[in-house]
């Protein structure tokens, strides 16, 4: 009897409105983790969720894709060969604004249109410039820029009006989209890996708009982490001392 009193007690929490039974406690929490699970991640960022409209309503009817390539990819489970497909998708508007995205999907046209989307969320702003034109008028890459993805490197030169592109048809794709008629491009290593090629050639596409450091600047870095260094040890020093005074003057 006195058993089934404490587990009758036990089973009820008293609260200002009412009683709860721990059964119906634990499927309210179970309902409501359920609930948060089922919601959609979005990735945050300092100005708001990342969305693909943005891009949409800025570059709206100027904007263009071009599909790189899809290819079906396996990956070996406890079950066997799981066959996925992935895609590679380029957009721009053809006015010096260019995005990649890749997605992996059991569908075609399921990674397609998430490869768009990614497209979306990575346009960037690209430089342009002329060389040796009397027209004046943007048609080149502003400066030789340098990207690698993987083991792939990739440099892009900027070249006189009326060159053309001298390169694959990964690159001249992503620049076309950027509106560059005119480039030369260098590559190495294993350039069979489309995806790699892709990466590396839209990171020296994004380098048009960044600014180079100076030779100067690794040490002035090398100084400001001896000097913070330094100032830590010396404010550490008193510390230790005092602590061996006191230590001392208690023996």
């Amino acid at each position: 009897k006195l058993i089934d009193e404490r587990t009758r007690k036990g089973s009820v929490q008293e609260s200002g409105e009412g009683t709860k039974t721990r059964t119906k406690q634990w499927q309210e929490d179970k309902d409501s983790r359920g609930k948060a699970e089922d919601k959609e991640w979005l990735p945050d960022t300092t100005l708001g969720h990342l969305e693909s409209e943005i891009t949409d309503f800025f570059l709206g009817a100027s904007l263009k894709d071009e599909g790189l390539k899809s290819m079906p990819v396996q990956k070996q489970t406890h079950a066997g060969h799981r066959t996925r497909f992935k895609a590679f998708v380029a957009i721009g508007d053809c006015k010096g604004h260019v995005g990649l995205g890749g997605k992996c999907s059991e569908e075609v046209t399921t990674a397609i249109q998430g490869a768009i989307t990614l497209a979306k969320l990575s346009v960037i702003p690209v430089w342009r410039g002329s060389w040796w034109s009397k027209i004046r008028k943007p048609h080149t890459g502003s400066c030789k820029v340098t990207g690698r993805c993987g083991s792939v490197p990739v440099c892009l030169f900027p070249a006189p009006r009326g060159t053309g592109m001298f390169s694959a048809p990964v690159p001249k794709k992503l620049r076309m989209m950027a509106r560059i008629d005119d480039c030369y491009t260098s590559a190495s290593a294993c350039t069979a890996a489309l995806g790699n090629f892709a990466k590396a050639t839209f990171d020296a596409t994004s380098k048009t708009n960044v600014y180079t450091k100076s030779p100067y600047q690794e040490s002035t870095n090398y100084l400001v982490k001896t000097r913070a260094r330094v100032s830590a040890q010396r404010t550490q020093a008193p510390a230790v001392a005092t602590t061996w005074f006191y230590m001392r003057k208690i023996k």
